[in-house]
């Protein structure tokens, strides 16, 4: 039995023919074998060098698994000469497949769902961002795009038999289905160690008067819509009520230029740090040496990186953005506003020792719902109501 899992991607490939991901990575596809002994992946590809992909990426091992390269259809250029012969790639491979996973919002998730039911192909949604937030925060462009891909999504869920969506309840609010659905995070974690929220404690316990403190997050840095030039303009007010003691360390890939410039521009160069794209087994390491994490996107389904930083016992506040405010206390969360740099500078001017040890021991309980046995069961479970509906 095979499987085709449907995205926009991309995945990375190296001179080895080997295949690298961040958000797409061996936890992703194994799960996909519950319900098939064959995975096949349409999805953009892009090659990089096999030195830059170790260092940066997670190397996908899964067998057997294969990739069919799909041509980009994710630019408006994209859909004017690629569509096409997307699709027709898109065709072949589920005409040869027995189930079809379509990840939305994409556009080869769209196509998929589409052609699935021209072939009579059995097929489920994975529900895991807002394309009306991803659209109309990116771009001039984007905002011309939000409501296509807003009804599209919401047209394909509403008709799908079987959703998985990645939030409690946003997702499912903003784009209903129809059909059976259930609520699995992408996010799966394997260890909750009461050491983890002791050293925690102790770290927060040891802050001396004006300790410097470093604020984290991890996101691509080249995405407006990750929301990080809104901390570093809010280091610049800081600033001005002479308040230094802040450090912003940002860890992900992409062109640093535009925030660089909103650093420069708000004369916080030496607050602002660039660690660059990161291996996900060493973004556990450096969340150990950081104090406070924030999760400022404008566009999100339920936040992998919000949640790791939470199992670390790190007190935390985000954006007012899809499932961020189901993770967090409300007086933690800041609005997508103009008064949003307001509410984050007032955020960060809450965080007092009590404060912080009070935000930890809680955020650490409440990341403990993300422990892997217990959504990997539920989806386990889901899957198989949705393969044996079919027998």
């Amino acid at each position: 039995m095979r499987v085709l899992f449907c995205h926009d991607g991309p995945l990375r490939k190296d001179e080895k023919n080997e295949f690298y991901g961040t958000a797409h990575n061996d936890e992703t596809f194994k799960r996909y074998f519950s319900i098939a002994n064959e995975l096949a992946v349409v999805i953009r590809v892009q090659e990089i060098l096999s030195d830059e992909a170790s260092n940066r990426l997670s190397k996908i091992t899964v067998n057997p698994f294969k990739v069919i390269a799909c041509p980009n259809i994710s630019s408006f250029k994209g859909q004017l000469i690629n569509k096409n012969n997307a699709k027709n790639f898109i065709a072949n491979e589920i005409q040869k497949s027995d189930y079809i996973i379509a990840r939305l919002p994409s556009f080869v998730g769209n196509i998929a769902v589409d052609l699935a039911q021209k072939y009579g192909k059995p097929y489920l949604v994975e529900v895991v961002a807002c394309p009306w937030d991803a659209f109309w925060n990116h771009s001039l462009t984007g905002k011309f795009i939000a409501p296509f891909m807003y009804y599209a999504t919401k047209k394909r869920v509403s008709e799908a038999s079987y959703s998985i969506y990645v939030t409690n309840e946003f997702l499912q609010n903003r784009y209903p289905t129809k059909g059976k659905h259930t609520n699995c995070s992408n996010v799966a974690l394997t260890e909750f160690d009461d050491k983890v929220l002791e050293r925690r404690l102790n770290k927060i316990n040891s802050m001396k008067e004006n300790y410097k403190v470093i604020i984290g997050t991890t996101a691509a840095v080249n995405v407006r819509y990750k929301g990080q030039q809104y901390i570093i303009q809010a280091l610049g007010e800081l600033k001005k009520d002479g308040i230094t003691n802040f450090e912003y360390q940002l860890v992900g890939g992409g062109d640093q230029r535009f925030l660089k410039s909103i650093a420069e521009k708000y004369d916080v160069v030496d607050q602002v740090k660039f660690l660059g794209a990161m291996p996900h087994n060493k973004v556990f390491e450096w969340l150990e040496t950081i104090d406070l994490y924030v999760q400022p996107s404008r566009q999100e389904g339920l936040p992998r990186a919000l949640i790791e930083a939470m199992s670390r016992a790190l007190p935390a506040f985000g954006a007012k953005t899809a499932g961020i405010p189901e993770l967090l206390e409300q007086d933690f969360i800041f609005s997508n506003t103009r008064k949003n740099i307001d509410e984050i500078v007032g955020i960060l001017k809450s965080f007092d020792k009590e404060t912080m040890i009070n935000q930890s021991k809680r955020n650490f309980e409440e990341s403990k719902k993300y422990e892997k046995n217990i959504i990997e069961a539920r989806r386990r479970k889901f899957f198989e109501e949705f393969k044996n509906s079919l027998e």
